[in-house]
């Protein structure tokens, strides 16, 4: 998270006491002139008077002016929507200029001893990973869909044949497509992504499935619906040639199906929670949270 002189802040570190109490602590060290980087230890019961027990530290890096352009150019970097590495030396306490990695470390951030310098080595993921979505369909439970996961770790590229559906901004993860033909986007799509069709036409939806099912490369492949269609689905999907083992990745209906509201909202909402389901149990990992750490570097100028 980036803390500011007047104890601002942007992101987090999972909140409550201990969020407050590095807050604290690097407001503190801004206004002392401490040195740039510094490594505090904290004990969750002692220190803090957590029920919690175990130990953590604290890694404060003191930034100023002649930091922007290295963040820029970082921010810039989180912009091509792929992770990234940087390793820096840390001499007396003055973290070294970042240079970039070729692999990604196994966390997002360590501290390591380099062997040969003797100095402190800063090992730094920026970006977060995100699972691509190709989400087709910009009438009302669409748009909501692209509301509902602007917050999460997804990468929405929003495809539509009608230009004019499409809302003038978006959020910062969504990419609008206009095709005259949205299901040939997928001959593009990489390895791994999510489909999610809601068009406004079944045969546009059922071409997109096809599409998408023979594929055999997404993670995912949902259609919006009720169980008559996707039995419909099912047996069309079967004359065009699809055998069962291919029709048997749809998934339709989509989303929390005990949400039974109808307002695009919720349904929107129910979708979100499943496709973070489904995306953490195919990484068997947390969902990264929030935006990427140059980004909001850059927010203060």
């Amino acid at each position: 998270m980036v803390v500011t002189p007047d104890g601002g802040f942007y992101g987090t570190i999972g909140g409550g006491t201990l969020e407050f109490e590095t807050i604290r602590r690097a407001v503190t060290a801004i206004r002392e002139g401490a040195a740039s980087f510094m490594l505090q230890n904290v004990s969750l019961g002692p220190d803090l008077g957590q029920c919690c027990g175990g130990r953590t530290q604290i890694a404060i890096e003191i930034l100023t002016a002649s930091s922007l352009e290295m963040a820029e150019a970082l921010s810039r970097k989180e912009a091509e929507r792929h992770p990234f590495s940087t390793e820096a030396h840390v001499v007396n306490g003055v973290v070294q200029p970042r240079r970039l990695l070729s692999a990604s470390p196994t966390s997002r951030i360590s501290l390591q001893h380099d062997q040969g310098t003797g100095n402190q080595l800063l090992i730094e993921q920026f970006g977060s990973r995100r699972r691509e979505l190709y989400l087709f369909g910009a009438g009302h439970v669409g748009k909501a869909v692209v509301l509902a996961l602007a917050p999460l770790p997804f990468n929405v590229t929003w495809i539509d044949s009608r230009a004019g559906q499409f809302p003038v901004a978006v959020p910062g993860n969504v990419w609008k497509v206009a095709n005259s033909d949205p299901a040939a986007i997928l001959d593009q799509a990489p390895d791994g992504a999510f489909v999610l069709a809601m068009t406004h036409s079944h045969a546009l939806d059922e071409d997109i499935m096809a599409r998408a099912l023979l594929h055999q490369r997404f993670d995912y492949c949902g259609v919006i619906g009720s169980k008559t269609k996707r039995a419909r689905f099912l047996k069309r999907l079967k004359a065009r040639g699809l055998t069962d083992t291919l029709t048997a990745n749809m998934v339709c209906p989509v989303g929390v199906t005990t949400v039974r509201s109808k307002e695009p909202a919720s349904i929107a909402a129910g979708i979100a929670v499943d496709l973070l389901v489904r995306d953490e149990a195919r990484n068997h990992q947390q969902a990264a949270a929030g935006g990427g750490l140059a980004q909001k570097l850059t927010l203060g100028q």
